[in-house]
């Protein structure tokens, strides 16, 4: 986050370049920032696995999508609620993930806004048998979570919903639960 594209500001390359060499884990790095392009080699070289840029962050999707393969990584776009699935339409093919935003993004604890599932069932739809993951961010918690794999996401992300309740036990009831959630809508 960049204190411009959203109004929060978070940790940028050098931080995913600190904790790299720490895990084998992949790192799925959201970028809400803008301008994007000039960053993505940074974020490239920092360690990033999977660098997802929004489709409202920059005049031409398509080029930022070539550039984050031409940097070896896996390429993802993302959209804000107010952001039409359509723009994804010419540029499926170069995507593996699509990153739907449940909450206008910058802060954590927003109330999950219902009418994306509709955007994720077409989403769902126009992804077809391609190999692109779709993931779901902004309000995911135990109460929704089914609703949203059932809508065709086959990941969410879940930050507030987690951390609810101030213990460790707790956040591991709460992910449960979100997981319990989420496995119940996939079986519909």
């Amino acid at each position: 986050m960049d204190g411009h594209f959203v109004p929060n500001i978070s940790f940028g390359p050098d931080v995913i370049k600190a904790i790299r060499s720490r895990t084998t884990k992949i790192f799925d790095v959201h970028l809400m920032i803008a301008p994007v392009d000039p960053y993505l080699e940074a974020f490239a070289k920092a360690g990033a696995d999977i660098i997802t840029v929004h489709a409202e962050a920059g005049p031409h999707l398509d080029r930022s999508l070539q550039a984050i393969r031409t940097l070896g990584k896996k390429a993802g776009a993302t959209i804000c609620p107010a952001t039409s699935e359509q723009v994804l339409e010419h540029v499926l093919d170069r995507l593996d993930l699509i990153l739907v935003m449940t909450v206008n993004p910058g802060f954590g604890g927003q109330t999950f806004i219902s009418s994306q599932l509709e955007k994720i069932r077409r989403i769902r739809s126009m992804i077809g048998d391609r190999s692109i993951r779709l993931e779901v961010d902004g309000g995911v918690n135990a109460e929704n979570a089914a609703q949203v794999t059932a809508a065709g996401a086959d990941t969410i992300v879940a930050g507030s919903a987690v951390f609810h309740g101030g213990r460790v036990e707790k956040y591991r009831d709460n992910i449960n639960a979100i997981r319990a959630a989420a496995e119940s809508g996939r079986q519909c």
